[in-house]
């Protein structure tokens, strides 16, 4: 039985986080979005869909065991990890749209971590996306994901089987009178300029004229990000030596500003103020 995209609740916002390909950052970015969305006073939910891997339920549950730890509260989301426990497609369909519609009751938003490969259960969460980020790590590798690239050129020859997909769920979607805000975010960026930096940005720029997303420079190439998993922290905490084990740094409230400016170009927060947040935020540690 196919899946339709209507009938989603409409009294929370849906922000998917989603790429078929393993590796891309993905749970870092919702865990990032989520708790930034929390500390501005909103009402969050996150939902799993990785039952295999489960990083995004992990990181959540390193978050609380920390703060029980340290003796500090920490902003924590109402959490479901929903897998393919159900044994048929239409099964995991409803759960899914049960444990949205069950959330939207109570939230602003809903943040879904979506698995590194292609299952109709991650289909429907495209489904229920008013926003759908797809975080990329900046190589040709990565950007097979979205596209086929000639070899000689460097230029975008078609659509992936995954570019088309979301092509076909936003069609269903604006039959029903609603759209999907696509976001790619460029992932695990390098400080450096490189050929192979600008030769990707133009591809994803050609890329986004004919697909309609927005391509967002996002997260650079940090340890640590890799730093705050086993602690559930992410770069909008109030990091210092009890929580992360070292005074704040500039790598650190770089990284802060990058989730802001995330959000402010998801039109979900103000936009930075740059240059001078940065001095602020050095000051006040």
């Amino acid at each position: 039985m196919p899946i339709e995209a209507g009938n989603w609740p409409s009294s929370a916002r849906v922000i998917v986080v989603a790429n078929e390909k393993g590796g891309s950052g993905k749970s870092t970015v919702a865990m990032h979005i989520a708790i930034a969305l929390m500390k501005a006073g909103r009402q969050v939910a996150t939902i799993d869909l990785d039952s295999q891997q489960q990083t995004f339920t992990h990181y959540i549950e390193n978050r609380r065991a920390w703060a029980v730890h340290i003796g500090r509260e920490f902003e924590l989301p109402n959490h479901i990890c929903l897998g393919e426990a159900a044994q048929d497609e239409l099964a995991r369909h409803q759960a899914l749209t049960a444990a949205v519609d069950a959330l939207a009751k109570t939230c602003d938003f809903i943040v879904v971590d979506t698995p590194g490969y292609e299952s109709p259960l991650t289909r429907s969460a495209h489904a229920s996306a008013d926003i759908l980020v797809t975080p990329l790590n900046d190589s040709f590798v990565d950007l097979d994901v979205l596209a086929a690239v000639d070899p000689e050129h460097f230029r975008i020859t078609g659509p992936s089987r995954y570019t088309r997909m979301v092509e076909d769920v936003r069609r269903q979607r604006e039959a029903d009178r609603r759209s999907i805000d696509w976001i790619v975010l460029r992932n695990r960026l390098s400080t450096l300029n490189s050929r192979n930096k600008r030769l990707v940005g133009e591809a994803l720029q050609s890329l986004s004229q004919q697909f309609n997303f927005r391509c967002v420079e996002g997260l650079a190439e940090r340890v640590i990000f890799r730093e705050f998993f086993p602690r559930g922290l992410t770069a909008v905490d109030a990091l210092d030596e009890t929580t992360h084990g070292t005074r704040l740094t500039m790598s650190h409230v770089t990284a802060h500003l990058e989730i802001e400016t995330l959000l402010g170009v998801m039109g979900l927060a103000e936009p930075t103020t740059g240059e001078q947040s940065v001095t602020q935020k050095l000051n006040a540690a």
